[in-house]
């Protein structure tokens, strides 16, 4: 997000929600993101057997290319084609570009079309005002019956005080999500795990609300 020095106004704000800025973001030649996989995928998912896998939200790649190294077949899903352009060249130099595929698709808007997956996973996805409980929703008609559903985000924290209203707003703890796991998911850990992050030079305790599911039926 924006560093401590700019305040950005709500409408600024909620252009990040939409595709273009993401497009904007991803268009220059600096990666976004570091590329290293999300801790907590890499806490839940290496102890599972590789199956198909859909990562929403993917942008550079990071998590599809780790997951595809890990045996994975994966499609990473975004709504900035730039961002899925970029993460297509990052798994051909990570040499796993027969493992992947890409889709371009808002999560908020997606429907599984009868595909399904053995695990479907997203992190740091922040719709405004509350949608990430619809998304739970729309993510786990994805999942495979005996399939994963891992959603990683935000927690609410004081050190994100720069950002506006409407960003906090769309932050979560992890049992916020509960109410959009259809029946036949089994919840298997609900929590916030404290991570800690450097920010423009500056060291915070952060909090990763973490939801991974299985579906029983």
């Amino acid at each position: 997000m924006s560093g401590h020095g700019h305040h950005l106004t709500e409408e600024e704000a909620a252009a990040m929600f939409e595709p273009p800025s993401w497009d904007e973001r991803y268009s220059g030649a600096e990666k976004v993101w570091s590329g290293n996989p999300n801790p907590q995928l890499v806490a839940e998912v290496g102890g599972l057997t590789p199956g198909t896998a859909l990562d929403v939200g993917c942008g550079e790649g990071g998590d599809v290319i780790w997951l595809a190294r890990q045996g994975w077949r994966v499609t990473g899903a975004d709504f900035s084609a730039n961002g899925l352009a970029r993460a297509a060249r990052h798994a051909e130099q990570a040499g796993v570009a027969d493992r992947t595929d890409w889709w371009h698709v808002d999560a908020r808007s997606f429907t599984s079309d009868g595909r399904s997956y053995d695990l479907v996973t997203s992190h740091f996805l922040h719709p405004p005002d509350g949608g990430m409980v619809e998304v739970t929703r729309r993510l786990a008609d994805a999942v495979a019956p005996g399939g994963h559903l891992l959603i990683v985000g935000h927690a609410p924290h004081e050190v994100f005080t720069h950002l506006t209203a409407s960003h906090r707003r769309a932050m979560f703890v992890a049992e916020e999500l509960l109410p959009g796991l259809p029946d036949g998911f089994e919840a298997l850990v609900v929590e916030q795990r404290p991570r800690t992050v450097t920010r423009d030079g500056v060291t915070v305790d952060i909090q990763d609300s973490t939801l991974l599911a299985r579906r029983t039926s």
